[in-house]
């Protein structure tokens, strides 16, 4: 399989082959479904919390006497029966919502992400991201060049660092080094610029 290199003037340098054991995977909803619904679990961090009754203000000490009030019997204001009293089964920060995922699941949910990516024309792939002016009004002007729309994900090799500082602030792109590249970025985003030092990292990684 081969794909279009450019550079950020939006010329178009060479075609590079790409690995099929790689960017050739057949897609497998059930399980890219799996391992996204997985990633997306072990980002969320409980945010609702409500206070039991060991957890809520107010005095331990009984009310009033148990028998002859006329009164229910009551053995603190902190009861989940009174107004203002502790919840009972309600949200706590507690809860722990990840989910297990195995190595070799991921590893090829991630093959058939980018071969999706790939295969649809949504992977763009330039030479380098090297500027001659290190500035954000640069790298934008190279995105227009490759007439790049809409969300855009960033892979950045261990040599491009430097594009991160210059590229952060464009809207609707996050950038990420290929070395973290995930199923969840990957679906959200419709498209994929990278260079070709992170595709042979990539094929180097997955190519096992």
């Amino acid at each position: 399989m081969k794909i279009a290199v450019y550079n950020l003037e939006g010329k178009k340098l060479k075609d590079m082959e790409l690995s099929e054991d790689v960017f050739g995977v057949e897609k497998n909803e059930f399980l890219l479904h799996q391992v996204y619904v997985a990633k997306k679990a072990n980002r969320r961090k409980p945010i609702a919390h409500t206070k039991n009754r060991g957890e809520v203000a107010g005095s331990g000490i009984k009310p009033w006497r148990q028998k002859g009030t006329g009164r229910a019997r009551v053995g603190s204001v902190r009861t989940p029966v009174w107004k203002g009293g502790g919840i009972v089964f309600g949200p706590t920060k507690e809860r722990n919502f990840s989910k297990k995922v195995n190595n070799r699941a991921n590893r090829k949910a991630i093959k058939m992400a980018l071969s999706e990516k790939a295969k649809k024309g949504n992977m763009i792939v330039v030479d380098s991201f090297k500027l001659k002016e290190k500035k954000t009004k640069e790298f934008a002007k190279g995105m227009d060049n490759l007439k790049l729309k809409g969300k855009i994900l960033l892979s950045l090799g261990e040599k491009e660092k430097d594009a991160y500082l210059y590229s952060r602030n464009i809207k609707n792109m996050k950038c990420i080094p290929a070395k973290i590249i995930n199923v969840m970025d990957l679906l959200d985003y419709s498209k994929l610029l990278i260079s070709e030092d992170s595709i042979k990292y990539l094929e180097k990684k997955y190519n096992r």
